[in-house]
């Protein structure tokens, strides 16, 4: 796929530049408390000069870091990936569950937003900064499509509260598009984002979640990617979902109530461990299975979180933790 990160450039509101760690964590170098780190050892310059901690960047300068000339138009990365149930939406290293070191991909790259830990289904990961906030801002109203199976018969009763609004957290939960698919099995099309928000809402209304898997975000579907892969999106899905985002906010997410799918990304890569970039050399449509390295945290298969079997997953998708053996797809 060779479409460029400038499809997706931020609004040259720019009068005052762009902090010089926001500058260099959208072009995908390092996070932005590296690019501070970075900053303080010198190792960062704007036109020549060493960039100061809060230097912005100007349209036009040009920023090296560590000697070599920072791009801002490289190719973009964004893929869909089919998360298993058990893997940690989290550039943390240290987890020995984190998403990074499950999917092996070969250049820097960060979910956009998560998937708890015990759903499974569709999760994007990107090199891009600018598109994070666009997607996951609640108040740009995007759709996230999940199927839920619950431990008892669905109700008319349950479909009209859910769909309408439950109360949690403080709050009332947006109406919704809600429609049961059996006895134990409903889909739901959420336009926001609360902590674990459906799973809380199915157990206001004496529900308990068994299985929650994400199919569609906005306009990327998960379809028949098997779990545990990903794949490139196409120029199709790129193109649409520019036009989706046009005209979304790109301003921080808030994160009073934010969601296991909508904490940023980008804002929690501040905070994390995650290495840079490799070389790539993949195809475009390429579909790859998700395989850690061999010396990734084996040691401590042990500590992982173990599965009741009331958490199964749906039918033909299998549960995999990290660093469990897998066979190519």
């Amino acid at each position: 796929m060779k479409a460029k990160k400038e499809m997706f450039k931020a609004p040259t509101d720019q009068a005052n530049g762009v902090r010089i760690n926001k500058y260099l964590a959208d072009a995908g170098i390092c996070s932005r408390r590296e690019a501070d780190a970075a900053v303080e050892a010198g190792l960062v310059t704007i036109d020549g000069e060493k960039a100061l901690m809060g230097s912005k960047v100007q349209p036009g300068q040009q920023v090296t870091f560590k000697g070599k000339l920072i791009s801002k138009n490289e190719d973009l990365i964004l893929i869909a990936f089919n998360k298993p149930q058990g893997i940690v939406c989290t550039t943390d290293r240290r987890d020995p569950d984190n998403i990074i070191d499950f999917i092996s991909y070969e250049k820097r790259i960060f979910p956009i937003g998560r998937l708890d830990k015990d759903s499974e289904g569709l999760i994007l990961l990107t090199n891009d900064g600018n598109i994070v906030n666009k997607i996951l801002r609640a108040g740009n109203y995007h759709e996230k499509e999940y199927i839920v199976r619950v431990n008892k018969e669905i109700t008319p009763e349950f479909l009209e509260k859910m769909g309408s609004g439950v109360p949690i957290l403080d709050t009332v939960t947006r109406p919704c598009t809600i429609e049961q698919i059996d006895k134990f099995t409903f889909k739901i099309i959420l336009t926001q984002g609360l902590n674990r928000q459906i799973r809380r809402m199915c157990e206001a209304l004496d529900y308990r979640v068994r299985a929650l898997q994400r199919v569609r975000i906005m306009n990327i579907t998960l379809g028949r990617l098997k779990t545990g892969t990903y794949r490139n999106i196409t120029e199709q899905e790129l193109t649409g979902l520019k036009e989706l985002i046009a005209d979304s906010s790109n301003t921080p997410v808030q994160y009073d109530n934010d969601d296991d799918e909508h904490r940023s990304a980008h804002r929690r890569e501040e905070r994390s461990h995650a290495k840079t970039g490799r070389p790539d050399g993949r195809p475009a449509d390429h579909t790859t299975t998700a395989r850690k390295p061999e010396n990734s945290h084996d040691n401590k298969r042990k500590e992982t979180t173990h599965y009741r079997a009331d958490r199964s997953s749906f039918p033909g998708s299998k549960s995999l933790r990290a660093g469990r053996p897998r066979n190519h797809q």
